[in-house]
């Protein structure tokens, strides 16, 4: 039981209030033990959360195994390029070196919405899915994850796309539709417009629909008017930690 559980990668998800981790179970997706939270260090700097980390992990991993870290921010390299709803002192933090040096064990720095993507991908709703798979995330922004063939292709940042002049998550987002009291219908319009611009450029196989409002799919997916099939996400809140505890398995063996 003890090998079994060193080979159990762990995945950590890293957002504005909350920081979340347990280890994965590859061969069905599932946590191999109970999620641990805890609340994200106030102002929320490398630092302080690499701290946290590390003591979620001293407590939750098995010794060698790997840690996959979601940060919702662009990653490239390991290296944080943006900080759109995390301290601005995480630009050019090359986050993968100041956590390996914390943990003192492999890790893998990850986009929230890329991490959640491969989850959906591999367990979930667009799994044993060829080609193109776009998953998006509808929440306060839009976060968008495209996978191809089982295998992440990182940062599209298609929510900040340019749609009728302006970037298409303030037009279309979740927190707008609550801002503005939208109904479900009316959303769905603007949905269409989005889906349809994404469809034109992307021509996928497949889209997922994810973020909290997934949970009232059948209120407004239907009205999403495009000829490419759409689906909501089933993995829901474990998705980032999936994901980001895939890719650290993934990077561990290569």
């Amino acid at each position: 039981m003890a090998a079994d559980l060193a080979t159990r990668p762990f995945g950590i998800d890293f957002g504005g209030s909350g920081i979340k981790g347990a280890p994965v179970d590859l061969s069905t997706g599932e946590f191999a033990a109970e999620r641990t939270r805890v609340e994200t260090p106030s102002g929320g700097h490398p630092q302080d959360v690499a701290e946290v980390v590390a003591d979620l992990v001293g407590k939750g991993a098995s010794d060698g195994a790997p840690v996959g870290i979601t940060v919702p921010a662009v990653v490239v390299h390991g290296v944080v390029k943006s900080a759109a709803n995390i301290d601005k002192s995480w630009i050019y933090t090359d986050a993968e070196t100041m956590f390996r040096d914390k943990l003192r064990r492999d890790v893998v720095v990850v986009n929230d919405a890329d991490a959640a993507g491969l989850a959906e991908v591999r367990y979930g709703a667009a799994r044993n899915q060829q080609g193109l798979v776009v998953v998006t995330t509808l929440g306060t922004g839009i976060g968008t994850a495209l996978v191809y063939d089982g295998e992440l292709v990182p940062n599209a940042e298609l929510g900040h796309i340019e749609i009728d002049g302006k970037d298409a998550e303030t037009v279309s987002a979740n927190s707008v539709r609550e801002k503005k009291g939208l109904s479900w219908e009316k959303w769905a319009e603007r949905l269409t417009t989005y889906y349809r611009t994404l469809e034109r450029l992307l021509s996928p196989e497949l889209f997922v629909v994810g973020g909290g409002v997934s949970k009232n799919a059948d209120k407004f997916l239907p009205l999403v008017d495009i000829e490419t099939r759409i689906v909501p996400a089933t993995l829901r809140n474990t998705a980032g930690i999936v994901g980001a505890a895939v890719l650290a398995a993934e990077h561990h063996k290569s």
